[in-house]
């Protein structure tokens, strides 16, 4: 049946170029015509958000070619030969600031695209205009985009950090395609984005900040980075689990995505790189945050490990690794009788699942009777560690705790423990040893496998290498 270009169907006009409703996952960018309580592509639940979007011809904003037009490119794509492709290391820009670089794996890579996310004031803006700052006066032209704040709060949050060179450029400005044209018309090296949140691309109908939109930005973003050789840094805001706002598909659109944690009332920050397409993932840098802005923190071993008690039962050292970067931390049990019939258990940095089958364990392999303890492990210095290596120090906190006898502080420990009570092997044991080797530790419980090479290639030979194959030995050893 035929029906006019203006035909009503009850009341709604069927015109050209309406808008539409559509529902999006938040997580995996999924979109649907209808709300579903499961997403068909991430199988999460209660993910979907309806938004508005027009349908509209889409506008070739993001062209970056800057020849094109509208209607179609004027260049065609060439592909080139793998072998014949060469790669630099002038290619990736130094930052400035060396625990930036370690996390970035050795510099900002020419149109690379990296997405920073972090909780409101912990420190994003202010790092990445130190950042802005070292390139700038290094010569490289930067323009420093704004969507939340005015010229002069960025001046003033620039004049406590230092001095700037006329390289560095100021904008704020929300919408995508007055963006656009400034970066193609000013061709700076770097730019920085805060935040995408913020970004309007006048193409999608949502509002700022929406699932569509954020998704939307960072493509056209994505293709100004590759396109003109542009280095962008953007920041996102994350939500109350800690995971960057916006749909999911927003960090494997970028190349790598570092999160700033910590917290905001403290003084120290953790910037760590979780996706890297140039670098080693899972490396962290050490921040500590002062009146002038973020210094870097060169041995964070010591920085961790500074205010230990003195003679204090259920303290212990563990090592774990940071990427290629070993990191000594303090591991805190407290162990005591329980009033309840049902003990309590709580941690803090570590997983509560973890400690409580390392406490299962002495119970069964050991004869520890911990069934009516209560039970609290803490990670000092608000590490979230997560690695098996700390197994060993764990039990070693606990033990020490539950019998209140203090260990030598220059103790430290590391190792997997298994269900069965055995202590097993764990990655780059040299490395740990060292550290500790560096920091004044003179004594190492380790893995029982790991002993004999890390004594061949002790540096100093300083340290003495203690080697274990069940947690049995270790009671045997430090609390008969």
């Amino acid at each position: 049946m035929y029906f006019p270009r203006n035909f009503c169907i009850g009341g709604i006009k069927m015109a050209k170029g309406k808008t539409s409703t559509v529902f999006f996952c938040q997580s995996c960018g999924y979109e649907s015509t209808k709300w579903m309580g499961q997403c068909p592509g991430c199988k999460e639940w209660n993910t979907f958000v309806e938004e508005t979007v027009s349908k509209s011809p889409y506008k070739n904003a993001g062209n970056v070619s800057g020849a094109g037009n509208a209607v179609g490119r004027q260049t065609r794509a060439v592909p080139a030969v793998l072998s014949e492709v060469t790669v630099h290391e002038e290619n990736k820009m130094t930052t400035g600031i060396s625990e930036l670089d370690r996390v970035l794996g050795g510099g900002i890579v020419q149109g690379s695209l990296t997405l920073v996310g972090g909780d409101p004031g912990i420190g994003k803006s202010t790092l990445l205009l130190q950042v802005c700052r070292n390139m700038s006066n290094a010569g490289h032209k930067v323009l420093y985009i704004s969507g939340e704040e005015s010229l002069t709060q960025i001046k003033m949050r620039a004049d406590r950090i230092g001095t700037f060179s006329s390289n560095m450029l100021l904008l704020c400005e929300t919408s995508l395609d007055e963006i656009s044209e400034v970066i193609r018309s000013g061709k700076p090296e770097v730019v920085v984005i805060d935040s995408i949140q913020t970004m309007y691309n006048e193409t999608v109908s949502a509002a700022p900040g929406s699932v569509s939109q954020v998704r939307e930005s960072t493509g056209i973003l994505l293709q100004l980075a590759k396109g003109l050789g542009v280095s962008i840094l953007i920041v996102g805001h994350v939500t109350k689990e800690g995971t960057v706002a916006g749909p999911r598909v927003l960090e494997h659109m970028v190349d790598t995505v570092l999160y700033f944690e910590g917290d905001k009332h403290a003084s120290y920050r953790i910037l760590r790189g979780v996706k890297n397409r140039f670098g080693s993932t899972n490396e962290i840098g050490v921040f500590e945050m002062q009146e002038q802005g973020l210094k870097e923190v060169k041995n964070a071993s010591e920085y961790m490990l500074n205010g230990r008690p003195e003679n204090a039962s259920g303290s212990v050292v563990a090592c774990t690794m940071e990427g290629t970067r070993p990191l000594l931390v303090e591991i805190q049990a407290l162990v005591c009788h329980s009033n309840f019939g049902i003990p309590r258990r709580q941690t803090i940095g570590t997983d509560f699942n973890r400690v409580n089958l390392l406490m299962a364990v002495l119970e069964k392999r050991s004869g520890v009777q911990l069934a009516s303890c209560d039970a609290y492990v803490n990670i000092t210095g608000g590490l979230k560690v997560l690695e098996p290596a700390i197994d060993l120090g764990i039990v070693i906190a606990i033990l020490s705790s539950f019998k209140n006898c203090a260990l030598s502080p220059k103790l430290i420990a590391f190792g997997e423990v298994g269900l069965s009570g055995e202590v097993r092997a764990v990655s780059m044991a040299r490395q740990r040893v060292a550290e500790a080797e560096k920091l004044g530790f003179d004594t190492c419980i380790l893995p029982y496998v790991c002993a004999e090479d890390c004594r061949k290639n002790s540096q100093g030979g300083n340290i003495r290498i203690i080697g274990v194959r069940s947690v049995h030995d270790v009671m045997g050893g430090l609390f008969s």
